[in-house]
């Protein structure tokens, strides 16, 4: 719901405080994504498949899967830049292909494994400075406050009055809280 005139006195609707409370949390989720929707080098993505094909072989969503389980979320990168990655490796000689059930699963050679064992310091989700978490501000506020923004959602929509009167009640006194710890010194 955008900005409506609305007369003095005239009160909203059910379904417009809905709307209003659903547009109020599209814009804070789209804050939090954007915070969370880095660009990894190639470099970044030969090093992740890399460490993880040395662990074990995998398929080609098994890899993004993982490298999106070990950032917390952080880092799900593209098919469009695991696959080519995988080709490259396989022309390269460090990887082999197998296809088992209709997958592909690849696995190092002898050469991958030295190559994996090389660029082993470099693990995009071991590294603090990485170029994945720099300047992401991640952390527990981010996932806590989309957490409570689902819920409130919930509560918005299918609680009674006096639940959705007590959850307000308590968002409120929540954000009074936020701010009196931020004024702390």
């Amino acid at each position: 719901m955008s900005a409506q005139y609305r007369p003095r006195g005239s009160r909203f609707s059910a379904d417009d405080a809905a709307e209003a409370f659903r547009d109020a949390m599209n814009q804070i989720k789209s804050e939090f994504d954007k915070k969370v929707a880095p660009r990894m080098g190639r470099g970044d993505v030969r090093a992740a498949v890399l460490a993880l094909l040395a662990e074990q072989p995998m398929h080609g969503y098994q890899i993004i899967r993982e490298i999106e389980a070990r950032t917390d979320g952080a880092w799900k990168p593209s098919p469009g830049s695991v696959y080519p990655t995988l080709q490259m490796l396989a022309d390269e000689g460090l990887v082999t292909v197998e296809t088992k059930e209709d997958r592909k699963i690849y696995s190092l050679t002898e050469e991958g494994s030295e190559a994996a064992a090389d660029s082993a310091g470099t693990l995009p989700w071991e590294s603090t400075g990485s170029s994945w978490s720099e300047g992401l501000h991640l952390g527990p506020v981010p996932k806590a406050g989309a957490e409570l923004a689902q819920a409130a959602a919930q509560a918005a929509r299918v609680g009674t009055a006096e639940q959705q009167q007590d959850v307000a009640d308590l968002l409120n006194e929540a954000r009074r809280k936020i701010y009196t710890i931020l004024a702390k010194d």
